[in-house]
């Protein structure tokens, strides 16, 4: 997948091409659907299928609140990748870039810089000077411009609309399995292993302590799986503050069952499979160390239910 970081980067003069317009954040079961029709529609036309999106996210930067994401810009590109994409174009979004009319937007970006032949959009979305334009005003432009607009209708579940908002709250509230169910796939955070207290070690549980890049991380004791180098290890992941040693620092600590291999320094990822509880305060460390035992042995049961999950 071809990837340009800016209009400008976009190859002159630019090849016809199909485009979905979006965030993206997460790419869920909702995204999963723009795309299936983007693709489909691209291949009709025997033409590239490209994404355009934007970097940081609009609510950054007007927001009344810090957003999360779900995923980082990596990422996000990586599974459009993997779901077979041929280019993804990403805007950088400011304010000047905000004060575009839809109009000029549909002109300058869909027409001239990507020459696009069809825009594939979701049925809310929104864009141009003050978010004034939507899907109809998209249509109407591309009668002007030379383009055709398909408008994708809402993915529900259990009578829902299936959002990135909406995941980020449940992966906020550790709901890990409802999100799981709205992205298609367990959720994911990586990052570098990096030293820790060792604290675990002297416990009898040894973790690998990771430090992440991902903004929302949820809060808990969860059976995961770690990624390492193509291959996936059965883990137990702890992530908050230890307050049983009056810590205050938020620690992503994974114990991997029956693994041995030094990976201090290697790039990981670790799927969230399964919340066993909160974190608490224990009266001495005798007294986590038994509810660590508790924890892994949940984990190796629920492993050995599902071994190839």
């Amino acid at each position: 997948m071809e990837i340009y970081r800016s209009a400008g980067e976009i190859p002159t003069p630019p090849s016809p091409k199909a485009v979905a317009i979006g965030n993206f954040d997460g790419l869920h079961l909702g995204h999963r659907r723009i795309i299936d029709r983007l693709k489909k529609e691209a291949a009709a036309r025997r033409v590239p299928a490209c994404v355009l999106t934007f970097s940081p996210h609009p609510e950054k930067v007007f927001g009344p609140a810090r957003l999360r994401m779900i995923q980082t810009l990596d990422q996000r590109l990586r599974g459009l990748c993997e779901w077979g994409l041929d280019a993804a174009v990403v805007l950088p979004f400011h304010r000047a870039f905000a004060r575009l009319e839809g109009d000029a937007f549909a002109a300058a970006i869909l027409a001239g810089r990507l020459n696009a032949r069809l825009i594939v959009v979701g049925e809310d979305f929104r864009f141009g000077r003050g978010r004034s334009s939507g899907p109809a005003d998209l249509k109407r432009f591309g009668g002007l411009h030379g383009f055709k607009v398909k408008a994708v209708p809402h993915l529900k579940r259990r009578g829902r609309i299936v959002r990135s908002s909406r995941i980020r709250d449940l992966l906020g509230a550790g709901r890990i399995e409802e999100a799981a169910a709205l992205l298609g796939r367990p959720y994911a955070i990586e990052g570098d292993v990096v030293g820790g207290d060792r604290r675990g070690r002297t416990l009898g549980f040894p973790t690998a302590n990771i430090l992440t890049p991902n903004e929302i991380i949820p809060r808990g004791i969860f059976i995961t799986r770690l990624e390492w180098e193509g291959r996936l290890y059965p883990s137990l992941t702890s992530v908050g503050v230890r307050p049983t040693f009056g810590n205050r620092t938020l620690a992503v600590e994974c114990h991997l069952l029956d693994f041995e291999r030094d990976i201090y320094g290697k790039a990981v990822r670790l799927f969230f499979l399964r919340k066993l509880r909160d974190e608490r305060l224990f009266p001495e460390a005798g007294a986590l160390r038994r509810q660590i035992g508790a924890d892994e042995a949940a984990a190796r049961a629920y492993f050995r239910r599902r071994p190839h999950l």
